[in-house]
């Protein structure tokens, strides 16, 4: 008699090559053997399910959604693992425990599909997972304006309190908020909030998953989507805000560590994020890329408005002079990806360890002429205790561009604030210094 279930294996090569990457010994490993150019793949039924899920909601997608509203599960703009993992892992717990029949639930990735070609880790992931990328929905394939229009759309907002600022529109349509901070105001519309307890956001989906349907979580591919995250979001499991939640959590999804184990893992997802070898300079500014706009105030001389300005900043994780020496006109590939941005000043925030293992943070700012690069020297210098700055000397830089190393431990968040800072509220007369 054979059993309800049986598991199936297959083989496939590996994409991309894992045999660059310093991988550490596993049980795992030593059990099941190791190739860097094949992998023995398990069958999952609780990703065939996940699949069915995606292919089914993208058709009723591409139908208009005749009768029913829209329920978008929709992330942060900055798209990491875990942003996308929990985006539409939420969404198909939603879809299993809800009972409101005129939902049409749908999870909706926050970058654009042809970006995803610059997230090796993301692509990787997804596909040793088995998921159809065919069905998944990035938000540049659907107008949610189209639905908030008439009426029909309802959003979950996922790991944050507030939309991105270029979705804010949208946010009367906000009906839940799902692993927000305890304290954090939310939308007036926001009808059910789930506060987080500051463990990873896929440790709160996977526990939701745990308490209503834990045989979901057997199946290694399954499992493996959830477990990314939170190994990513709590630095394998070993940074300060790592909670005993997350690593009960780990735990009890390590068979989708499969024959890398956790460490091996870890260190594939951390490798190819940090992995540009095969990209061009623009593909790397436009990994983890933000921009916002600030409104100048009105002039009252001239009593118009000034023009709304552009900000915008890229992070990367290789040196400046590593990135200047990428391609042979790497910077007039820095100034094509600032026009085609559209922005007038871009920060290139880099973040790298050094052959030491000490950690070093640079930037290199591009700013749109010379006066709004004086303008921003300026305004630098005058918060010096926050950003100390030292030159860094890097040949072929034309005036309008500048390479800094930061003198003291410095994180993004506080550049971001600064240049916010310069943007929105420096002001000389009433106007803008992002205006020259």
């Amino acid at each position: 008699m054979l059993p309800a279930f049986a598991k199936s294996y297959s083989t496939k090569r590996t994409k991309p090559n894992l045999s660059k990457i310093p991988l550490p010994q596993s049980a795992a490993s030593f059990y099941n053997g190791f190739s860097p150019q094949m992998e023995i793949v398990e069958s999952c039924e609780s990703i065939n399910r996940l699949n069915s899920y995606l292919k089914a909601r993208k058709d009723e997608v591409s139908a208009g959604v005749p009768g029913r509203l829209l329920h978008v599960v929709i992330g942060q703009d900055v798209c990491d693992v875990g942003s996308l993992a929990s985006t539409f892992m939420y969404a198909f717990y939603l879809n299993l425990v809800q009972e409101n029949e005129l939902f049409c639930t749908v999870p909706v990735i926050n970058m654009k599909r042809a970006d995803l070609n610059t997230r090796a880790e993301l692509k990787w992931l997804l596909d040793s997972c088995q998921i159809d990328l065919s069905s998944l929905i990035f938000v540049d394939e659907i107008d949610l304006s189209y639905y908030d229009l008439f009426g029909s759309l309802k959003l979950v907002l996922i790991n944050g309190h507030k939309l991105p600022t270029r979705q804010e529109a949208l946010k009367d349509a906000v009906v839940e908020t799902f692993n927000c901070r305890k304290g954090e105001s939310v939308y007036p519309c926001v009808e059910t909030v789930t506060v987080g307890e500051d463990c990873s956001c896929c440790t709160e989906v996977a526990e939701n998953f745990a308490l209503t349907s834990p045989q979901i979580l057997a199946g290694q591919g399954f499992s493996r989507i959830l477990l990314a995250g939170i190994l990513l979001d709590t630095g394998n499991l070993t940074n300060t805000q790592c909670t005993s939640k997350d690593k009960y959590m780990a735990t009890l999804l390590i068979n989708g560590a499969g024959r890398f184990g956790c460490n091996g893992l870890y260190q594939i997802l951390r490798y190819l994020m940090y992995d540009v070898s095969d990209l061009k300079v623009v593909d790397i500014l436009r990994k983890d890329f933000k921009k916002w706009k600030t409104a100048g105030k009105q002039d009252n001389v001239a009593s118009r408005s000034v023009l709304v300005s552009h900000i915008g900043m890229s992070s990367i994780g290789i040196s400046i002079q590593q990135l200047l020496a990428h391609e042979d006109a790497s910077i007039l590939e820095i100034k094509y990806f600032q026009q085609l941005e559209k922005v007038r000043l871009l920060m290139i925030v880099s973040g790298y360890y050094d052959s030491e293992k000490n950690f070093k943070r640079e930037i290199l700012v591009s700013a749109e002429s010379v006066e709004l690069m004086r303008n921003l020297l300026t305004f630098l210098n005058s918060n010096a205790s926050q950003l100390p700055l030292k030159v860094l000397h890097q040949s072929g830089l034309k005036e309008e561009m500048k390479a800094f190393e930061i003198d003291k431990f410095t994180s993004r968040k506080t550049i971001e604030r600064l240049l916010e800072e310069f943007g929105g509220t420096s002001k000389t007369g009433g106007i803008s210094l992002l205006r020259d």
